[in-house]
């Protein structure tokens, strides 16, 4: 193993030295011990300190930005959505082994995987819809898949642009059970979050459309949130397509909030609830006169 001092000489700069110097701690599972004198961008205790939280949000805001740009990456279709569906192959499988064991709670849970994992297929068909157009157009008006960098709903997505030959976007958060991006994104263009506001931000700063599948709170906190800045024109009017006519309707009842007069008419015509990748693409394709 290299010695902090054999690093050094490998890498013959000052800046690199002193991220050599932490690399050589870390690879000999040696505590950090508080030094004055290390460079302050070199130094974990310094740089996680409550003060320096500006410095973190400008740096979680200017590496993915200038990766992207460097990618000529300019506009994307964001989708959104539980992270918790899976594919209809490990459905099945699911359903198998339940079977298999007899357990009614299993094959319960099984069944009800299988259900879901319409939405997956789902995604995964948009996911190739949106990536198949973009590889048509010249490099500065594609559109790529960007999501959420997880599991379920987010990789189909992705997944959907990698079988179509196209490179897509993950925005993956760090979370207690610790999420790892999907196998599905491409490498270069995944990326971690530590706070979900940047991560938001930058869901929102390429997008052309939005489309989103059924999903839990994290779903609902971002589709309200991208429904509250385009009717408060905070951000310009993009397409917002809801897929899964049925989870929608019984999910979302905005006749309340008309009838209390705190959502207006018009407001509901900021999104759209369709039941097919087709038919959520053609909302799109028609948006921007594709």
């Amino acid at each position: 193993m290299e010695t902090t001092e054999n690093l050094k000489q490998a890498t013959g700069s000052p800046l690199a030295d002193a991220w050599a110097e932490l690399q050589a701690h870390a690879d000999r599972g040696e505590p950090l011990d508080p030094a004055a004198y290390r460079l302050a961008f070199a130094d974990p205790e310094f740089m996680l300190r409550r003060e320096t939280r500006g410095i973190r949000f400008q740096l979680e805001l200017l590496k993915p930005d200038l990766e992207l740009a460097a990618a000529g990456i300019d506009h994307t279709v964001v989708v959104y959505g539980s992270a918790r569906f899976v594919s209809r192959e490990v459905a099945a499988e699911r359903l198998a082994a339940a079977r298999a064991s007899g357990d009614a709670h299993a094959i319960a849970l099984a069944e009800r995987s299988e259900r879901t994992s319409v939405y997956y297929e789902q995604a995964r068909e948009f996911g190739q819809l949106v990536s198949q157009f973009g590889l048509t157009q010249p490099p500065k008006e594609r559109l790529y898949i960007c999501t959420g960098g997880g599991p379920g709903i987010m990789e189909a997505a992705n997944r959907g642009a990698q079988e179509a030959g196209a490179p897509s976007v993950g925005l993956n958060i760090t979370l207690p059970h610790e999420q790892s991006g999907n196998r599905y994104i491409t490498p270069e263009l995944s990326f971690k979050f530590h706070y979900f506001a940047l991560r938001k931000m930058h869901f929102l700063m390429r997008a052309q459309a939005l489309v989103v599948f059924p999903g839990g709170f994290g779903t609902m906190d971002e589709l309200f949130e991208v429904l509250t800045l385009v009717q408060t024109r905070k951000v310009r009017r993009v397409p917002v397509v809801l897929v899964g006519r049925d989870f929608w309707t019984r999910l979302l009842h905005m006749d309340a909030m008309l009838e209390d007069a705190t959502i207006s008419e018009e407001d509901l015509e900021l999104f759209r609830i369709v039941d097919t990748p087709q038919e959520a693409w053609e909302v799109v394709r028609s948006f921007y006169s594709l």
